[in-house]
């Protein structure tokens, strides 16, 4: 069962932003061999979802309001740990983050950009690809929207 927790930039603590950091350079960087900008400035405008499993941070998104990334409210730096995929925490960080952006920011549409192997994950949440692939720091991306995203 994942324990799902929500805070601003400015209510993590120390520990809770140094091991979001270490786990998404892990995914992203390390795991996917990805030499990227992390840490991109936009942290601190994000709501932040954490995803616990035995008091282990397992499982992270971020959330931005309309404006704040793309033009609709958004979800991005989707993951969960490698040793932990089995146990379909993807889709409950998903749920839970896709719920917040109506509660936080009451909308009901959506924008990511993800990577292109996992359509099939999010097209099963209710997105939908608009436009074509195109590459984001060397990796095939989809842009995709969902829309009445409230429950």
């Amino acid at each position: 069962m994942l324990s799902i927790t929500i805070k601003s930039f400015e209510a993590l603590t120390k520990d809770e932003l140094y091991t979001i950091l270490q786990l998404r350079s892990k995914v992203f960087v390390v795991e996917q061999n990805c030499v990227y900008q992390d840490i991109d400035g936009k942290d601190q405008k994000a709501m932040h979802v954490l995803g616990f499993a035995d008091e282990v941070l397992v499982a992270y998104t971020r959330l931005f309001k309309p404006g704040d990334y793309f033009k609709e409210a958004s979800i991005g730096r989707v993951l969960v740990a490698k040793d932990k995929r089995r146990h379909k925490y993807g889709n409950a960080i998903m749920e839970a983050s896709i719920n917040a952006i109506g509660a936080f920011f009451n909308e009901t549409t959506i924008k990511i950009s993800g990577q292109e192997y996992l359509k099939t994950f999010y097209t099963n949440l209710g997105f939908k690809q608009i436009g074509e692939p195109y590459l984001e720091d060397g990796i095939p991306h989809i842009a995709m929207i969902k829309t009445n995203a409230l429950k």
